[in-house]
């Protein structure tokens, strides 16, 4: 195991230029603090601190447009990573209500949710970080195709009702938001390459593909315990 770390270590080192690699430790280190904050606005939730309710979404809106409208300047880092702190508690905190419900049925679900999307984080970035130089930003174009034919399919079944429609559109997401962390990743490092260094902006995108697959293996896992339960009484 230590040998293969170190042969991977040593390929991503031939591979990345050390500018580029400098940036991603920067990003990385952005996107964990978001992440604990996320973590601390559920807990917040969780304990009764403050209930979490339509403000969250709203706030947490508002923070990412605060953020689209305050490009990087060099100058205001300070002020956009605190809009993306907010943002990462923001959007922890409005998971609130769903990890109740999730703790009422198996609290096990949420390390289990938690462990996958580590899982996936760390396969689909590792195979970005060594794949050739450029190698899957095709799919940028491909995966927003997906995601618009996702929300027609969205607003579509808000008449139909359909559970097939629905369950379809959790698990392609799950799939394409996977794939977005493959591009995601390859895009920061391009647009390293070519002069950006917008630290927050490239953790934000890293974040919102870490959040959206932590959401979607939560849904999905949490159905799977209640059809196990229902499955369960029947037999009883």
């Amino acid at each position: 195991m230590s040998y293969s770390f170190q042969q991977f270590t040593r390929n991503m080192g031939m591979k990345i230029e050390a500018p580029v690699r400098t940036h991603l430790a920067k990003v990385y280190c952005c996107l964990s603090a978001t992440t604990a904050m996320a973590a601390v606005g559920a807990l917040i939730h969780l304990r009764d601190i403050w209930e979490a309710n339509i403000f969250s979404a709203l706030a947490s809106i508002g923070l990412v447009l605060a953020l689209h409208f305050m490009p990087d300047n060099g100058k205001n880092f300070y002020t956009r990573l605190g809009l993306l702190l907010g943002f990462g508690f923001c959007t922890g905190h409005s998971l609130g209500p769903l990890l109740d419900h999730v703790i009422m049925l198996n609290p096990q679900i949420i390390v289990t949710a938690l462990v996958g999307t580590s899982v996936v984080f760390f396969s689909f970035t590792a195979a970005a970080l060594v794949a050739k130089q450029g190698q899957y930003l095709f799919l940028g174009g491909l995966l927003l195709s997906i995601m618009s034919y996702m929300a027609l399919g969205s607003l579509v079944n808000l008449f139909l009702r359909s559970t097939l429609i629905y369950q379809a559109q959790l698990y392609i997401g799950l799939g394409v938001m996977s794939a977005f962390i493959l591009y995601d990743t390859q895009a920061i490092m391009e647009k390293c390459r070519m002069g950006s260094k917008d630290i927050v902006g490239h953790s934000l995108d890293l974040f919102f593909d870490l959040a959206s697959v932590f959401r979607r293996l939560l849904i999905i896992l949490t159905q799977k315990e209640q059809r196990e339960q229902q499955r369960k009484k029947r037999n009883n």
